[in-house]
């Protein structure tokens, strides 16, 4: 299972472990639990402290517990944690053989603290960039709080349950037998969802800070950039960022980010995070900007966010980057996560010898087409221009497989339905102006992004497509604001652009501190 360095590599993790942790597989005759066992003994020989039983009677098989002896820990796989899981899988040991997280204080006593039983299933997939950090989030949790129990679940292994549950987005978590959430979800927004008095005190603790000289909203590339070199200058900085990564958390392989030859999104959304908390930068996570009060009279600006608390700022840099455009037809929203996907990386694997449809004929969308012709049946790719805008290496890889079909000038009308889950697409022929119908099973919108400014309208100037409109330095037309990355005017939006277009913005933001103030420091 494991290659000479992986093992070597988790030798060495192992070596962290001092308290002794106990692996109970529930197995069965299958190639896969023959695969899962052959895993738990290659781990079990790596650490004296890891003992591995085989009588585990848990229902799902493949699957293993990890427990602590003398201990209540409520952690399971059901499934083989390889691919993006196997971080994970190294994360849970060490947590359970005793080395503690680098979840802070605070964090850990809010856990330990929650009352009442709590029993999660996330269903995940291997490819599934996002999954990860639900799941590592969760397994913490039930290490902490005996109280809580999760199990992580591979969607693709178990498609009866899958298909029982009708889960076609992942990652899925249930919650007691409900649904909790789908998506991305950090380890403090799953606990403002459980712990619902966190969000006011959040929200007293915001409200109670000083006045930055630089503020950035928005913790993207963009974001990142500028707040580094706004804590560089040495003047009070803050963050205040729905989700630290932005839309980079969403991109799978990064191939053309200078000087690093491959990289996953969320490995770099990771190293920008921890970049940034090198420098005493006030990182406030989990907040969405909902109005921008601009400053009057050399005053301050304040920025009012959704969770009812207020930032104030003497500048202000927008990075709120982009969202994935949606088709806006009918169907669309009542299928979304039914059907209708966003990402293939994530829901592919749950589309396994089923038809889908690829919407878009970028680089996006026909990368998009060719991952998923290794999983699925069928692969329909369609595309509204007379011909595909993807880079010709691209074109020849999808053209040369077998399973893939292109439809070019055709305007996709509507998602059908049978009231649950998505059963078909219709398009128009944008040249004879006919309908037509294909059955499928699933729908990947890849048509490019929309800017994140409804927030922003009325007080920035925005372009008719929401862009913000910036000039050479990153300034808006009010004074002190300015904006960097997919959010802006700036053509290409891609990942080294918006890091600097951020730095640049930030310069001119202390330029303009300069000028008109001194800074508070």
């Amino acid at each position: 299972m494991l290659d000479a360095t992986l093992k070597t590599q988790l030798k060495a993790y192992l070596e962290r472990v001092t308290q002794p942790i106990e692996i109970v597989a529930s197995l069965d005759d299958g190639a896969k639990s023959r695969e899962l066992r052959d895993l738990l003994v290659e781990i079990a020989s790596l650490s004296t402290l890891i003992t591995l039983r085989e009588d585990g009677s848990d229902a799902r098989r493949p699957s293993f517990s990890l427990n602590r002896p003398g201990a209540d820990i409520g952690l399971r796989f059901a499934g083989i944690p390889m691919g993006h899981e196997f971080t994970s899988l190294v994360l849970a040991l060490l947590q359970v053989g005793g080395h503690p997280s680098k979840a802070s204080l605070e964090v850990i006593e809010q856990i330990s603290a929650l009352k009442g039983e709590f029993s999660f299933e996330t269903y995940f997939s291997l490819s599934c960039q996002n999954c990860p950090d639900v799941v590592q989030a969760l397994n913490l949790m039930a290490v902490l709080n005996p109280n809580i129990h999760h199990v992580a679940i591979d969607g693709a292994l178990f498609q009866a349950e899958v298909e029982a549950r009708k889960v076609m987005a992942v990652p899925s978590v249930y919650l007691n037998g409900e649904v909790f959430g789908q998506g991305r979800m950090g380890l403090e927004e799953i606990l403002a969802k459980l712990d619902t008095s966190a969000g006011e005190r959040q929200a007293e603790k915001i409200n109670a800070k000083d006045a930055f000289d630089v503020l950035v909203v928005g913790g993207g590339p963009a974001g990142a950039a500028a707040a580094i070199y706004a804590a560089r200058k040495g003047i009070r900085t803050g963050v205040a960022a729905e989700r630290f990564g932005g839309q980079v958390l969403d991109t799978m392989a990064i191939e053309n980010f200078i000087s690093v030859q491959e990289t996953e999104g969320p490995k770099l959304a990771m190293a920008l995070e921890e970049h940034v908390k090198q420098y005493d930068v006030d990182i406030i996570n989990l907040q969405r900007g909902q109005a921008l009060i601009p400053a009057s009279d050399g005053g301050l600006h304040e920025v009012r966010l959704a969770s009812g608390a207020s930032l104030k700022a003497k500048t202000v840099i927008l990075a709120t980057g982009a969202r994935w455009r949606e088709m806006n037809v009918p169907g669309e929203k009542e299928y979304r996560s039914r059907g209708v996907a966003y990402c293939p990386h994530c829901d592919g694997p749950l589309f396994k010898g089923k038809r889908v449809a690829v919407i878009g004929g970028g680089n996006s969308g026909v990368e998009a087409a060719i991952d998923l012709a290794g999983i699925v049946a069928q692969v329909t790719l369609i595309e509204f221009d007379s011909q595909l805008r993807a880079d010709a290496v691209l074109q020849r890889k999808l053209h040369s497989l077998a399973n893939v079909k292109v439809i070019t000038s055709a305007l996709t009308t509507e998602v059908l339905g049978d009231g649950e889950k998505v059963n078909g697409l219709r398009y128009k022929d944008r040249n004879s102006d006919e309908l037509h119908d294909i059955a499928l099973e699933g729908i990947f919108v890849q048509i490019g992004l929309l800017p994140n400014t409804d927030w922003l309208k009325g007080t920035v100037e925005l372009t008719p497509r929401g862009e913000i409109i910036v000039d050479a330095r990153g300034q808006t037309n009010l004074p002190g604001v300015f904006a960097a990355g997919d959010v802006t005017t700036v053509p290409y939006k891609q990942i080294v652009i918006a890091l600097g277009e951020g730095a640049k913005a930030s310069l001119a933001a202390f330029d303009h501190l300069i000028r008109t103030s001194a800074p508070a420091g």
